[in-house]
């Protein structure tokens, strides 16, 4: 990872970084703020509108945080001047999404409807179109946030291998199985 450490990370127009005392990094744009602590042996400044995160020595801990928090960094930056969206894609019959606000109601085939409380940092919006599946649509700035929300959704319904039902990310290829074959001829 020290090759990705190495790597400055570029601000765009808007972005601002404010980095204290204790190694806590702070990026404020135009879509949020977010901060991260950083590990108290790297070094973090700013240059020539570039953040530059150093190690003080090449052990194999130094070289695996500096890559890390390099990332982090990175992601932080943006998602505060772009943001991160992710989608989910309900196949199956009778599948239903609803948002309600924070409030995320589905319909997955089960006895009941199922209702996530999201966190207010995470803006849902749902799609649903004739002939076509319903769309969940998760936006924030917060890369790892969103990312957990989405797996959370999705592993209410995981898709199964036969028939692909259940809650997927939209382009997620699915390996698929056969199913049971017809009876063997004598």
């Amino acid at each position: 990872m020290s090759r990705i450490g190495k790597l400055p990370v570029n601000l765009p127009k808007g972005v601002t970084v404010d980095i204290s005392d204790t190694n806590l990094v702070s990026v404020k744009g135009p879509l949020g703020e977010l901060s991260q602590k950083v590990d108290a042996d790297l070094k973090v400044e700013v240059k020539d509108n570039q953040i530059i995160i150093t190690r003080p020595s090449d052990s194999k801990n130094h070289k695996s945080l500096h890559g890390l928090y390099r990332a982090l960094i990175a992601n932080m930056v943006s998602g505060v001047s772009e943001g991160y969206k992710k989608e989910l894609e309900l196949v199956g019959v009778g599948y239903r999404a609803e948002a309600k606000g924070q409030l995320l109601e589905m319909s997955l085939g089960y006895s009941h409807d199922i209702v996530i409380e999201l966190p207010v940092e995470v803006k849902v919006e749902t799609k649903t179109e004739r002939r076509s599946n319903p769309i969940i649509t998760l936006s924030s700035v917060d890369k790892q946030l969103i990312g957990h929300v989405a797996a959370k959704i999705r592993s209410l319904r995981p898709p199964e291998p036969y028939k692909g039902k259940g809650i997927k990310f939209v382009g997620e290829t699915l390996r698929r199985k056969a199913g049971k074959s017809a009876a063997a001829s004598k």
